[in-house]
């Protein structure tokens, strides 16, 4: 047995030992040298810049949400930190409303000035360019999300924007690919009034060129906006006749502004269906769209917005999800670092569409699969089996490189 004096010493020179271990260990963690220490996250702003829309009429049908756009944003930036809180990233959505006659290229600059240095626009092709301009010589990266104007990705082109949405060539040539497959090639072309309806009617035209089709009768639509006047409808004489005595497969509606092209479908004088703007349309998302992973994405969306995702909504997460991407595998957040990277092989955006995404180098669109949707169903997938190409044949959908009118700086 130990003596007590003996024991009393040991547990003075534990303790004692104790005492100084600890302090040595405060003393180690204080003087840590910079390197060992865990790094401050890098904070990467965004900024989605939309223009506050006027107030829908007393009784809507499908109102378009106050937030969207927004809240695939919101998701996206989500998505962007549960990977940044391991790779030492920290995003942030900022979100620029735009009053009515409030200057476009001036708000961007203002976020600029305040740091920002990735933006997502959602905004039509002139204020987009306006942007653009201004900002020009600027380490800033603009994503277009819903302007579909074929000059922004021809004569009109910028380096500086990279387009998330499809364009009017892309959205036509993936409806005329689909009616090629069927061998349904004789088009009846509705023209709307609106200057977007005739843009949207010559992107159908070349592409009805590029697959075989035929134009085989075009009429301008001058009934006024009959699917929204309902109560009148089905009272509307002049245009019941409208499409009498004519030879044709298909109708293909122009009519982006929505105005009539809803109003045709079993309105026909024989039995056609109806395509286009509306009836069966090409879109990027849809509700029904639940393949290669997407439903996964359908309900993590509808539990934070409390809606189904749109379009907008999927544009915008995109371009979020694009700078995200970007980031986590160059491991930087330089604008100039990361243009280069996304135009490049290496980039791919893993985008729930069954392959990864990539961009054309030579107009910096995104390559995707299209959807062909009825309202309620989606129909098919562009490109249609056996449209091939010697590249991708998500390049079959647009103007391929030897067509483009782009020059990039």
């Amino acid at each position: 047995m130990v003596p007590l004096r003996a024991r009393q010493y040991l547990w003075v020179h534990q303790a004692a030992c104790l005492m100084i271990l600890g302090a040595a260990v405060a003393l180690a963690a204080v003087a840590l040298p910079a390197w060992a220490q865990t790094p401050q996250p890098v904070d990467i702003r965004i900024a989605l810049i939309t223009r506050q829309q006027p107030p829908p009429p007393l009784y809507e049908f499908d109102p378009i949400p106050e937030d969207e756009g927004l809240a695939g944003g919101r998701l996206a930036v989500r998505d962007n930190n549960t990977t940044g809180q391991f790779t030492g990233q920290r995003y942030a959505l900022e979100e620029e409303t735009l009053e009515d006659g409030q200057d476009a290229a001036a708000a961007a600059r203002s976020l600029v000035e305040r740091g920002v240095r990735f933006l997502a626009v959602n905004l039509p092709a002139a204020e987009l360019l306006a942007i653009a301009d201004g900002l020009k010589g600027e380490n800033v990266l603009l994503f277009n999300v819903n302007a579909t104007d074929d000059r922004l990705r021809g004569a009109d082109c910028r380096s500086n924007i990279f387009h998330m949405v499809p364009s009017r060539a892309m959205l036509t040539e993936a409806l005329a690919q689909f009616l090629a497959f069927k061998r349904w090639r004789r088009l009846f072309l509705v023209v709307g009034p609106q200057p977007g309806d005739q843009l949207f009617a010559d992107a159908m035209k070349r592409a009805a060129r590029k697959f075989g089709l035929v134009i085989a009768a075009e009429k301008p639509w001058e009934f006024g906006p009959l699917a929204r006047a309902k109560a009148d409808s089905p009272t509307t004489a002049g245009a019941l006749t409208f499409t009498q005595n004519l030879d044709y497969d298909i109708v293909v509606v122009a009519d982006e502004a929505g105005d009539f092209g809803d109003y045709l479908t079993y309105r026909t004088w024989d039995p056609r269906l109806v395509v286009g703007t509306q009836g069966l349309t090409p879109t990027t998302w849809h509700p029904t769209f639940e393949v290669w992973g997407a439903a996964q994405a359908q309900t993590r969306f509808r539990r934070t917005a409390n809606r189904a995702m749109r379009p907008l909504d999927y544009q915008v997460w995109m371009a979020v999800r694009t700078i995200g991407e970007a980031v986590t595998q160059t491991k930087a957040a330089d604008p100039g670092t990361l243009r280069q990277f996304i135009r490049g092989a290496e980039f791919g955006l893993p985008a729930y569409k069954g392959v990864s995404l990539t961009f054309r180098p030579w107009d910096q669109q995104l390559r995707q699969p299209l959807l062909l949707v009825q309202p309620r169903f989606l129909v098919s997938v562009a490109p249609e089996q056996g449209f091939l190409h010697q590249r991708t044949p998500l390049d079959t959908l647009g103007f391929d490189q030897p067509e483009t009118a782009c020059k990039l700086q």
